[in-house]
Order: structure tokens, then sequence, then C-alpha cells
């Protein structure tokens, strides 16, 4: 054998090693998900609270553009031009050179511009109220994805616990302690229980595939090392805070009567000033002309505009009543929720922790003989599900959470302030 031959196995493995070396770290290891106080950092860089902000800020801007003075026109005549005889071209023509400018005596302007800065007001809190949904909608996520890992996992361990609970009824059966259909049940157990990692598999790829997009994150995250789900929720408010949709709702109910205000402007005569200069091209000499022009509202009068604006008024008042009552019976709803979800994650805890001791028991006694196999797969069934319901329980009480931070107008798990 040449010395080529005998030294390329050991080539080849120093190659691989270099190769390994250059890869990064990060699509090695398992890409941890950043916590959920950071995401909410991140928080305005999302689609749905930038579009929030930019509709407040284009109310703003409005806002603003409301305060500008109508701009004046500047019109150019010929007289006596272009004619037959000695006045034909612009030889003997007179120049009128016109400017026009509006008055707003009214009060129009004014009118205009509370209605423009009550619009802008509502703005910001529809804003306010986008942002607020935005970060329900990312701890529902964040929650989600969470409890889908925990979901796999506990599906791994009752994995686990099966095929060790079929090794000892495979034993038992070969001692002839336990008949053939007790093995046969428990490889039917094992195959169920490998499924169902299998679907808690597919459910955990895909909440924590949601979670990155979501969050805008560059890569797919394979671990949640910071939790939500055992995160206390703060302490509601008391019942005097107004909700923050009673608000919007505020709000655009004095947009409306602004806006009323706006088409009764309206209905007020139209006045400008002019002032003119005039050349007299044959005797080469100016005069000046001052006007003042008043429109006459003889035939529009802008009833239709103003009955139309009253019915949005009391439409948006309508809508405060029932923002109101809406939203103090689901403040009540939401903080009965919260209280019932803590207390049902303390009796799941409570739960897991005797299942699993009643498990431990079952299986010191199956092991010695004096429990049977239906009474060991009983506690290890009970042991599997009051942990799953230990999970539904934290992920219920993020749920009562989030429907509380969005009356309250904050993000959910974060202090008012």
């Amino acid at each position: 054998m040449s010395i080529l031959t005998r030294r390329s196995p050991r080539a080849a493995g120093l190659v691989v090693a270099v190769l390994l070396g250059l890869i990064p770290a990060a699509q090695v290891a398992a890409q941890a998900a950043p916590s959920y106080d950071t995401l909410l950092e991140r928080l305005d860089q999302l689609p749905g609270a930038r579009v929030g902000a930019a509709l407040a800020e284009a109310a703003d801007a409005r806002a603003d553009q409301a305060r500008a003075l109508p701009n004046p026109s500047l019109s150019w005549s010929a007289e006596n031009a272009w004619g037959t005889g000695s006045y034909g071209g612009m030889g003997r023509a007179d120049t009128v050179l016109t400017l026009s400018q509006p008055l707003e005596v009214w009060g129009q302007r004014g009118a205009r511009v509370r209605a423009a800065h009550a619009e802008a007001q509502a703005a910001a809190l529809r804003g306010s109220q986008s942002r607020s949904d935005v970060a329900s909608q990312l701890a529902a996520i964040y929650a989600q994805a969470e409890s889908a890992l925990r979901r796999y996992t506990l599906a791994e361990e009752a994995l686990s616990l099966t095929r060790d609970d079929a090794a000892a009824v495979t034993a038992m059966v070969k001692h002839g302690r336990e008949p053939q259909l007790r093995a046969v049940q428990a490889q039917s157990e094992v195959a169920n229980a490998s499924a169902a990692l299998d679907e808690a598999q597919a459910f955990r790829d895909a909440a924590l595939a949601r979670l990155a997009g979501a969050a805008l994150l560059d890569a797919p995250v394979q671990t949640i090392d910071n939790s939500l789900l055992d995160r206390a929720p703060p302490a509601p408010r008391g019942a005097i805070d107004v909700a923050l949709a009673v608000r919007v709702a505020e709000a655009e109910v004095d947009a409306a009567g602004r806006l009323v205000d706006v088409e009764r402007k309206r209905a007020l005569p139209d006045l400008s000033v002019t002032a003119a200069q005039t050349r007299f091209r044959e005797d080469r000499e100016q005069a000046y002309t001052l006007g003042v022009s008043l429109s006459i509202p003889l035939f529009d009068r802008n009833r239709g505009g103003i009955r139309a604006a009253s019915a949005e008024q009391r439409a948006a008042e309508a809508r405060l009543d029932q923002q109101r009552r809406d939203s103090e019976a689901e403040r009540l709803s939401a903080v009965a929720g919260l209280k019932a979800a803590g207390s049902r994650t303390r009796a799941a805890d409570e739960s897991v922790v005797a299942a699993e001791e009643a498990y431990r028991l079952a299986r010191i006694g199956f092991d010695a003989g004096r429990i049977s196999q239906l009474e060991l797969r009983s506690t290890r069934s009970a042991l599997i599900a009051a942990r799953g319901t230990a999970v539904d329980a934290r992920l219920s009480r993020v749920g009562a959470e989030i429907d509380l931070a969005r009356l309250e107008g904050r993000a959910p798990f974060v202090e008012a302030r």
C-alpha cells in the first residue's frame, strides 16, 4: 500500500474536522427565541404597529395643513385687443392685473383646525390601540409556541414512560406473570404514544415558525429559554380607569361634533377682497381698483352636508354608549377569567405533583406484582393528562391577561404607565 493510500483516511478526517469548524456555531446549536420583553422592544418595527403610527402621523399632518391660509389668485386680462381697424393687435389694448384673496372671517378656518386636531387625537388613540393589539398578538403567538414546545417535551416523556412500562410488562409476560394480551396492549400504547409525539412535533415546528414570522426574526428558532407561561400577570387596575376603546370612541364623538361645526360654517357666505391694476395703453396711464366679493347662499346652504354630519355624530355617540357598556362587561369578564385561570393553574400544579407520586407508587407496586397493568396504565394516563392540563391552565392564564391588557390599552404582562 502506498503512503498516499495509508494517509488518506487520516487526511479525510482532518478535512472533515476543518469543515465542521468553519460552520457557524449558530447553525449547529439550537437557536433560542428572544425573550418576550426583547420582542416588545422591537414592537414598533412590526407591520401592525407601523400602520397605526403612520395613520397617526398622517392625521397630525392634516392638522398642520388645516392651519394653512387659502391661497390668493392672480389673473391677467387684456381689453380692446385683436379687434378691427385701429384696435387690431395689442397696440391700443388696456391690460388689467387682478389679485384676489379669500378671507375666512366667519370662523371657517378655526372650525377646520379644531376638527383636524380632534381627528388627530382620535388617530393617536387608534394608533395606541393598534400597538396594544399587536403586542397582544405577539404574546399569544409566543405563548402558543412555548406551549407547543412543552407539549412536545411531555409527549417525549409520555413515550419514554410508555416504553418503560411496556418493557416491564414484556418481562412479566416472559415469566408467565401476565398473559400475552398485556404485551400486545403495551405495544399498542407505545405506537400511540409515538404517533402523539410526531403530532406534537408538527405542532411545535408550526408554532415556532409562526413566532419567527410574527417577530420578524431572521432565522427560525428551536427553543424558548425565557418562559411566558410561568410569568405571573400584573394585578388588574381599578374600575375607575377608562378603557382604551372607550377613549377612542370619545375622541371620535368629539371629532364628529367638530365636523358638524365645519359643515355649518360652509353654509356661510364666502368673502374675498380684490386689488386690480389697469394700464391704459393709449394714454400710457394706470389706475387701481379695490373690490370686495361676497357669495350669496341662495340655492346651496349645505343643508345636506349638515344633516349628514349630524347623523354621523349621533352614530358616534351611539357607538360610544355601546362601547362603554361592552367595555365594562368585558373588563369584569376578563378580571374574573384571570382570577379563575390563576386558581386553575395552582390546582393543576398540585395535581401534577399528586399524579407523579401516584405513578411512582404504582410503578413500585407493579414491579412488586401487587398492582395490575390496568392500574399502572390508569396512573400513567392520569399523570400525562395532569401535565397537559397544567400547560392548558397556563395558556388560559395568558389568554385572560391578553384580554385584560387589550381593554386597558397596554402590552400583556407589562404594568400600565
